[in-house]
């Protein structure tokens, strides 16, 4: 499905904050998580680096993709009945996306 974005703005901006959250940038707890898995397998052997920075750069690339994929473009034939979205939906969205959001601003309650 192409082109949710203009079919579904508030939807594609949830997506967009799930899919940044995913990419590892400074203030999200993803970055902490990497920096924590990076740190530990260094220790454990040097020759990780390579697969470490092949995992985070596919990693990046797929969210950048399918954020793409989905959000932007033409809408398809098959989108143009979608339905918009309510307040649970965006409900649904907001309580996945703003733990990320709290975690990310207090990472010690994970960190200990």
């Amino acid at each position: 499905a192409r082109g949710m974005q203009t079919i579904l703005p508030l939807m594609g901006t949830w997506w967009m904050l799930g899919s940044l959250a995913n990419l590892a940038l400074p203030p999200s707890i993803n970055l902490i998580g990497e920096l924590v898995i990076i740190t530990s397998s260094f220790s454990w052997a040097n020759s990780t680096i390579m697969l470490m920075g092949m995992n985070i750069l596919i990693t990046a690339l797929y969210s950048l993709y399918m954020l793409i994929s989905a959000q932007r473009g033409k809408t398809t034939h098959h989108t143009k009945n979608v339905s918009p979205s309510h307040t649970r939906e965006s409900t649904i969205m907001a309580l996945h996306i703003l733990p990320t959001i709290l975690l990310s601003l207090n990472p010690k309650f994970i960190l200990g």
